[in-house]
């Protein structure tokens, strides 16, 4: 895969068998097989495209989605108050497009391992076609199950729960986590994540800690520089604990 960016910055996803059509005009297929980083594509109508290297967050951004993904502030804050790192195996649920799975699998590396579990057969699929895109297929395995049933891994770094009533798998969470590993829970609604801290205190995750991470970017303008009128406000609630 590839990503191209026309001239207004819009960017593309390009496989490298394809042919390219816009209403700036048709890049050959035989141009984009032969594209490297750094070239510029021209179409019939004159108008130049640049071939980029795509990093994880391009790909998500423009991956087959067909439902709604965590946003990079959340994202990055799991990421950040886990420690999460090189070698380390994941438990995910539920997978969705799988945006969170990328993220997970781009860290853990080839020493490590994401095991994501989804519900929805056409969720799992829509996952599995994202993830084989970005080739960290051999990093991440999308499964096609429920994890209420159960989680078949031990030893696991992380456990991450996107789901409506996460707190119902916490015993078989806390026997799959190494000493040390973390639970992190996403949830829309205060009294999900509510419940899910006091029924993890209940079991004896220790370091618990509930996260509503706001985002507010700056204007620079000829005038002065000034807050945008517009924030990226609440997405979620991230309870984080961990298994001491």
């Amino acid at each position: 895969m590839i990503i191209i960016m026309d001239e207004r910055g819009k960017k593309y996803l390009l496989g490298k068998s394809q042919e390219f059509q816009s209403d700036l005009g048709i890049i050959s297929e035989e141009q984009i097989a032969n594209a490297s980083i750094g070239d510029r594509l021209t179409t019939h109508l004159n108008k130049e495209f640049k071939v980029i290297k795509p990093n994880i967050n391009d790909f998500i951004d423009l991956m087959d989605r067909r439902c709604s993904i965590l946003i990079q502030k959340d994202i990055g804050s799991v990421i950040a108050k886990t420690g999460l790192g090189n070698g380390n195996k994941v438990v995910d649920a539920g997978t969705g497009a799988g945006a969170i799975a990328l993220n997970f699998g781009n860290i853990v590396g080839r020493e490590g391992h994401v095991y994501s579990y989804e519900i929805r057969e056409d969720f799992a699929e829509i996952a599995r076609k994202n993830i084989s895109s970005f080739e960290l297929e051999d990093i991440i395995e999308v499964k096609n199950k429920d994890i209420k049933e159960g989680i078949d891994e031990n030893d696991i770094d992380l456990v991450f729960l996107d789901l409506t009533k996460p707190y119902e798998i916490f015993e078989d969470v806390y026997e799959s986590l190494n000493l040390g590993g973390h639970l992190v829970i996403y949830a829309p609604y205060i009294d999900q994540i509510e419940t899910s801290y006091r029924i993890a205190k209940k079991l004896g995750f220790s370091d618990l800690a509930i996260v509503e991470t706001l985002e507010r970017e700056l204007e620079v303008r000829p005038q002065g520089t000034r807050p945008k009128t517009r924030m990226v406000g609440h997405s979620g609630y991230l309870l984080f604990a961990r298994k001491l």
